[in-house]
């Protein structure tokens, strides 16, 4: 029987719903406001499953507060004894560290999101009717948050990451990170990070899809494909 997950007085039967309990924390707050007694100690029960717990907490906590990211999203802030502060991820304290090929992917992934958003905006710049385009796989009009970036077969994402890792001969054991906040990367050695995206800019053949359109595509689970690109 798979044993449960316990923080604190908390008992989860999987990760996914401890996931939602704290983002359910985590939303229910304003930016800038102080966590009250009853969701500081279940944050704090938290912390101490952090793999950097002792890291995190320094001299203790004095309180936890919600703030804005660098990305527009809210996340935690602890608030140290002697005032200091840190953002942490309650993802990562239920999840640990993503897997080092995860982890990789991920951050590429990070590293062409402007990309991305760029070829979604020049598409509807041209073509946007009352705000709405047609997706280029069904034909159907659909609006800006209906529509995700599509890499079109045989280069899909992973091919894509996959390759860039086999020709750049890239021992990702040994990739170092800096973490920006909650989860996000960007590499330490800035060189990977312009060639992946020089890489991917060479490679990539994209298109506007609908969201739901690809979630139901078995060939879309990220193909950890064969072929040469």
């Amino acid at each position: 029987m798979k044993k449960q997950l316990k923080i604190g007085a908390l008992t989860f039967k999987y990760k996914k719903d401890a996931i939602a309990y704290f983002k359910d924390i985590l939303t229910s707050y304003k930016i800038g406001e102080i966590l009250n007694t009853d969701d500081y100690t279940d944050l704090c029960h938290l912390l101490e499953v952090h793999q950097d717990a002792a890291e995190i907490i320094g001299l203790g906590v004095k309180k936890i507060e919600v703030i804005e990211s660098r990305y527009k999203s809210k996340c935690f802030q602890v608030i140290r004894s002697d005032s200091s502060r840190e953002i942490f991820s309650y993802r990562r304290c239920i999840g640990g560290n993503s897997s080092l090929t995860t982890k990789f992917s991920k951050t590429c992934r990070d590293i062409i999101s402007k990309d991305l958003t760029g070829v979604k905006r020049a598409y509807f710049k041209g073509r946007s009717k009352k705000g709405m385009v047609k997706c280029q796989e069904t034909g159907e009009p659909s609006k800006w948050e209906d529509l995700a970036v599509d890499h079109r077969q045989p280069n899909t994402f992973s091919v894509i990451v996959d390759r860039f890792i086999e020709i750049q001969q890239i021992d990702i054991k040994s990739v170092k990170y800096k973490e920006l906040f909650d989860g996000v990367y960007e590499f330490e050695d800035t060189e990977i990070a312009e060639k992946f995206k020089k890489y991917h800019k060479d490679k990539a053949n994209l298109r506007l899809v609908k969201k739901a359109k690809i979630l139901e595509d078995p060939t879309k689970q990220e193909l950890k494909g064969k072929r040469k690109i």
